[in-house]
């Protein structure tokens, strides 16, 4: 199994311009590439898939024992897979820095390639270097890629690297028109797409002219054998569910996807935005996560869903909502009518109001698990509900900071936390099981 992992010093060193890059330029060379993000992060998959046109999935030892992340990479890899770190290598939860990237290639024995930002630096980025081998014995760190420097600097580099035992491949040069905005990878609209096209060729020719692409496909080719495996799931039946898929709600791991097909679901996404209701014959509804606040009017405008919505949640259809779609169950967002489900007002803050992963335990029997039960999530909002529930306990990992959240009934999940299936498919279990017995309760 080819792999290997494109990892860095922090957060904003060109870790995804140096993947995306690379996809790009795999991807021209017909090899099939297959990308994995470390963490909980959404966005870098979507816009993998959305705009590069390569699968994209999550890597996260949060959620994932290391047998599953063996698994996952095993299952979906493809002609070579790359996983990209998140923030710095070492940087996870803590000071020990917990479920990090460097947690990730060690479970999964992958090379990895370091990522520099030698902007203003010559000698100083091979101290840099330097202190990141020797953090951790072994590091697994077997390259090093060198961004925002020039070609004179990196001839430099390239010995000093080498002196250390480590494989120079090469840099990119500071390239203004092929850079991304923060955070503005997964809002790709039609009217964005063409432009970001244009960058992603640009950073393609990058890759191709100044990154040793052989000498990265060798050292792929010479990661360990890889053996693991993921639960093994079985249909509990046929049914359909209604997922929300637009540019609104577009924060879904397509691993949960993944795991509620092999359960018997058959998905059926729609547009809360664009369409006029749900889709016909579903049993079941999926609110991920996504953008509502981007898409106010539009949202508060289809009048026809929103009682469309209402209706099947209060009528007993099992729904699962999530953060953007917990939002949207909403009497009111940003003052802006929604579903008025949840009869509470929706309001930006000012500051991250929950930031990270947690895990969650159900203080009640609910559409998901029994009383007791948990599940690790994690959470990434502005945004605060006047009701935020209280049918769940969140826990941060590492602190005894703990908070009631999520309403939970028999037929609905709905809050801000977003889950993994895989790290306990019992919850998917449970939702396809009640989806399936109101399809039968509706045809008796």
């Amino acid at each position: 199994m080819n792999r290997i992992m494109i990892t860095g010093t922090h957060s904003g060193c060109g870790k995804t311009t140096v993947t995306c890059g690379l996809l790009m330029a795999l991807k021209d060379r017909g090899l099939q590439p297959t990308a994995f993000k470390c963490g909980p992060d959404y966005i870098d998959p979507m816009f993998h898939r959305r705009a590069i046109g390569v699968p994209g999935y999550n890597l996260d030892p949060f959620f994932s024992t290391g047998e599953q992340l063996k698994g996952r990479i095993v299952k979906s890899g493809g002609g070579i897979s790359l996983l990209e770190g998140a923030m710095g290598y070492y940087d996870g939860i803590g000071p020990e820095g917990w479920c990090s990237a460097y947690d990730v290639a060690r479970a999964t024995r992958t090379p990895a390639v370091l990522v520099i930002d030698a902007k203003g630096m010559y000698t100083s980025a091979a101290a840099v270097l330097q202190g990141f081998l020797n953090y951790q014995a072994p590091s697994g760190i077997r390259g090093v890629i060198f961004n925002n420097t020039s070609p004179m600097v990196y001839e430099g580099l390239a010995v000093l690297a080498e002196g250390m035992g480590i494989k120079p491949l090469g840099f990119l040069p500071r390239e203004p028109k092929a850079v991304f905005e923060s955070r503005h990878l997964g809002l790709v609209t039609a009217g964005e797409l063409a432009h970001i096209e244009e960058k992603l060729a640009r950073l393609g020719d990058l890759a191709e002219s100044y990154i040793d692409i052989k000498g990265l496909i060798k050292l792929a080719a010479n990661a360990p054998a890889l053996n693991g495996a993921l639960p093994d799931m079985r249909p509990l039946g046929r049914v359909r569910l209604g997922v929300a898929r637009d540019e609104a709600f577009c924060f879904l791991y397509e691993e949960n996807l993944e795991l509620l097909t092999a359960l018997g679901s058959e998905i059926i996404f729609f547009s809360p935005i664009n369409d006029e209701g749900l889709p016909e014959g579903i049993s079941g509804l999926y609110l991920c996560g996504g953008y509502p606040e981007l898409h106010l009017e539009a949202l508060s405008g289809n009048s026809s869903m929103l009682q469309a919505i209402k209706a099947a949640v209060c009528g007993g259809m099992p729904a699962i909502a999530e953060c953007g779609g917990f939002l949207y169950l909403h009497n009111t967002l940003d003052g802006f009518p929604m579903a008025g489900v949840i009869d509470a007002q929706a309001y930006r803050t000012e500051k991250l109001s929950r930031f990270g992963y947690i895990t969650l335990q159900a203080k009640v029997d609910n559409l998901l698990c029994a009383a007791g039960d948990t599940i690790p999530g994690h959470e990434f909002h502005y945004y605060q509900s006047s009701h935020c529930g209280a049918d769940f306990g969140a826990e941060k990992p590492g602190s005894q900071r703990s908070w009631p959240c999520v309403h939970a009934t028999e037929t609905l999940y709905a809050g801000f936390p977003h889950l993994y299936f895989e790290a306990n498919p019992v919850f998917a279990e449970n939702f396809v099981r009640k989806a399936i017995e109101y399809e039968v309760n509706k045809h008796s």
